[in-house]
């Protein structure tokens, strides 16, 4: 029995991986099409575009599990069934249950690699993606340290430690030089938020350096005359993606304690949760597909069911992220009702097969 495991676990893995792959390779294309729009805007070239949709690739991968993982495995069973190994693997005793089995430990193995992908490989590639777009299109960006982005406002260098939703930031450190390059004051603030076009500094600490002494002061808010668009405030904000599950988790308590808005990065928590998960169901899925009502089909058509199954639970699940939002439900229920939906559907399939 664990031949034919490693057997069917094999044909499962690399049809799946395969799938993976020129789905990964078309979408990416297409998103290279799309990111020829943003060439030339600011230094961003052709070949930033290219290191940026490189970079963007294990975030796609991970996104895209989901429906390889159905497609993959329809389409490895679908091709043991067209060389009648099914039926021979089925007549030598093996139930549908002990079949299921075998696809399944062929569907953990996928699951941490979707697992390695989401949390490990796509939020470094991709905070790293993100901050070489974001100063390569921005010119108002000097450079991205371990302590934030130092921008140049005039003769000020501002420091931004962090970049939040809703056009607002924290910790920012804002250094005035005046026409000798001499340090003339230096100011801390702990939020700053945009508002009819102006900028509000909270929690103020200003240093002034004037005749050898130094002179402080502390204010609750202050208004601060700024070059700073909001627009380069949002393109560094830190994105959901680029966060790990243990990142936004801990991101989340920052914006509560902030009273900023969190459904956004709820939404991305649980949807790290949701597409392992969500793999896993859908390698269930294939069995029944395969051994049912598709049994004496050819591959192309259980392919071409797995493809639209598979678009139809990304569909369901997008619609479902979009309502949750509207009308304010759960992001825990939003996000995980797709993957419990078809589930329930694997399980009442699986019964009419048996």
């Amino acid at each position: 029995m664990k031949l034919i495991d490693r057997y069917i676990a094999r044909h499962v893995m690399f049809s799946v991986l395969l799938v993976l792959a020129v789905m990964l390779a078309l979408f990416t294309f297409i998103a290279f099409v799309d990111e020829l729009g943003d060439v030339g805007k600011g230094d961003y070239s052709l070949g930033n575009a290219a290191q940026y949709l490189f970079l963007t690739m294990p975030r796609r991968a991970f996104n895209l599990f989901p429906l390889a993982a159905l497609v993959g495995s329809v389409m490895a069973l679908g091709l043991l069934a067209a060389n009648t190994e099914l039926t021979v693997i089925r007549a030598s005793g093996v139930s549908v249950q002990r079949l299921l089995l075998s696809v399944m430990k062929a569907g953990v193995v996928l699951i941490v690699i979707a697992l390695i992908i989401g949390e490990l490989l796509a939020p470094a590639s991709e905070q790293r993606a993100q901050e070489q777009r974001s100063m390569a299109m921005t010119q108002q960006i000097a450079m991205k340290t371990a302590f934030g982005f130092w921008v140049r406002d005039g003769n000020s260098f501002i420091n931004i430690r962090k970049a939040l939703p809703d056009n607002r930031m924290a910790d920012v450190y804002i250094y005035e030089f005046d026409e000798n390059r001499q340090l003339r004051m230096s100011t801390y603030a702990k939020g700053a938020s945009y508002d009819e076009g102006n900028w509000l500094l909270e929690d103020v600490v200003q240093s002034e350096l004037a005749d050898e002494q130094i002179r402080s002061r502390r204010v609750a808010k202050a208004d601060w005359q700024s070059l700073l668009e909001p627009d380069l405030v949002r393109v560094v904000t830190v994105k959901p993606e680029s966060l790990s599950a243990i990142g936004l988790y801990r991101y989340l308590d920052y914006l509560r304690d902030n009273g900023l808005e969190t459904t956004q990065y709820e939404l991305a928590l649980w949807t790290k949760f949701a597409y392992p998960l969500a793999t896993g169901v859908m390698i269930f899925l294939a069995v029944p597909l395969v051994l049912g009502r598709y049994q004496w089909s050819g591959t192309g058509q259980r392919i071409l069911v797995g493809v639209i199954v598979g678009i139809g639970f990304h569909i369901i699940h997008q619609a479902s992220v979009h309502l949750g939002v509207v009308y304010e439900t759960p992001p825990a229920l939003t996000v995980l009702a797709p993957t419990a939906l078809c589930c329930c559907a694997a399980l009442l399939l699986m019964r009419r097969v048996q």
